[in-house]
């Protein structure tokens, strides 16, 4: 049996991040999943660009404040309490616009944890 119990405030955020990122998956000892705790500032974005996954299903967890996935259908909005999922394959730019009203704090979770795996995409190439 593995037990661990990781206080995410301990965990130092990763450096060169558009916004607060504590990577929680290698001190808690996951080798199957990526779970990461962001703190995203009105105009600040989760990841480092709009992407896909060939692989890896995502799952956003909003703690508190208010996420706005863009997507090429549309922006959805996800409220505190609320967990927005992203099959593989489907482009995604999580992120809090610079007119909201506050952060958002998100618990974003990854499996399989694959490197490699994440893609740049551009919209205006569709």
């Amino acid at each position: 049996m593995g037990y661990r119990n990781v206080d995410a405030d301990a965990v130092e955020p990763e450096p060169d991040r558009p916004s607060e990122c504590r990577k929680l998956g290698g001190p808690a000892g996951l080798e199957a999943m990526a779970v990461n705790r962001f703190r995203a500032e009105p105009g600040e974005e989760i990841p480092l660009a709009y992407h896909y996954h060939d692989e890896q299903e995502e799952a956003f967890y909003v703690l508190d404040g208010t996420l706005w996935v863009e997507t090429p259908e549309g922006t959805h909005e996800v409220p505190s309490d609320h967990l927005f999922a992203v099959d593989p394959g489907s482009p995604q730019r999580a992120h809090v616009p610079a007119d909201a009203d506050e952060a958002a704090t998100v618990l974003a979770i990854g499996a399989p944890a694959v490197s490699g795996d994440a893609h740049a995409y551009d919209p205006d190439e569709e």
